[in-house]
């Protein structure tokens, strides 16, 4: 039988840092690594960063990182998020500027990068919370977010539609996946027999 979790607080706020307390860093990596360990033998992409590429990225000030606090002051979640795409060594920014001209000019393009919750936090609750100003402040500058989800969370954790469903909850907008990569392997059992 699973171990019920202590229910979380519904009295949350959400801080809006660009760089993370050298304190929290340390908690919050655990939390990532605990997070994304598993994608290590799910997806083909490396999503795992070393300790001091999190910490850079933590201290990254292109990045807003938004972090969710209970009424006690713990954080419980992080959400990072740019308008730097520079920022994202993963994504090629010149694709989106040329996909999309006008919000580029206006710098209007967003990358939302990762979330993590405390084991003993409701995920959907502290990733909902924490993604609503980002959601808010795309929708006020009428701009376009981008991100990326791994086949594995995408089809089993089910991801791209949560956040269409949260998203189109508070605007119109059309979600769409403008490209794919896809990674293939090939098993050579040998020379081929004449």
């Amino acid at each position: 039988m699973s171990q019920q979790q202590p229910p979380v607080s519904t009295a949350l706020r959400v801080e809006r840092m660009q760089t993370v307390p050298v304190e929290l860093v340390t908690g919050f990596y655990e939390l990532y690594r605990e997070a994304f360990e598993p994608l290590r033998t799910l997806a083909a992409a490396r999503h795992v960063l070393s300790p001091a590429e999190f910490a850079e990225e933590m201290a990254d000030e292109r990045i807003d990182k938004y972090v969710a606090f209970d009424a006690d002051g713990s954080a419980l979640g992080l959400t990072t998020f740019t308008g730097d795409l520079t920022a994202v060594p993963w994504i090629e920014p010149a694709y989106f500027a040329a996909r999309h001209p006008a919000h580029a000019a206006r710098d209007a393009i967003y990358y939302l990068g990762f979330t993590l919750t405390h084991p003993s936090a409701r995920r959907s609750l502290v990733f909902r919370t924490t993604l609503q100003p980002i959601i808010d402040r795309v929708v006020a500058d009428r701009g376009v977010v981008a991100f990326d989800i791994c086949a594995h969370n995408d089809t089993v954790q089910h991801m791209s539609a949560t956040l269409e469903r949260w998203m189109t909850g508070a605007c119109d907008g059309t979600m769409r996946a403008p490209d794919v990569q896809t990674y293939y392997e090939m098993e050579v059992h040998g020379p081929r027999v004449a």
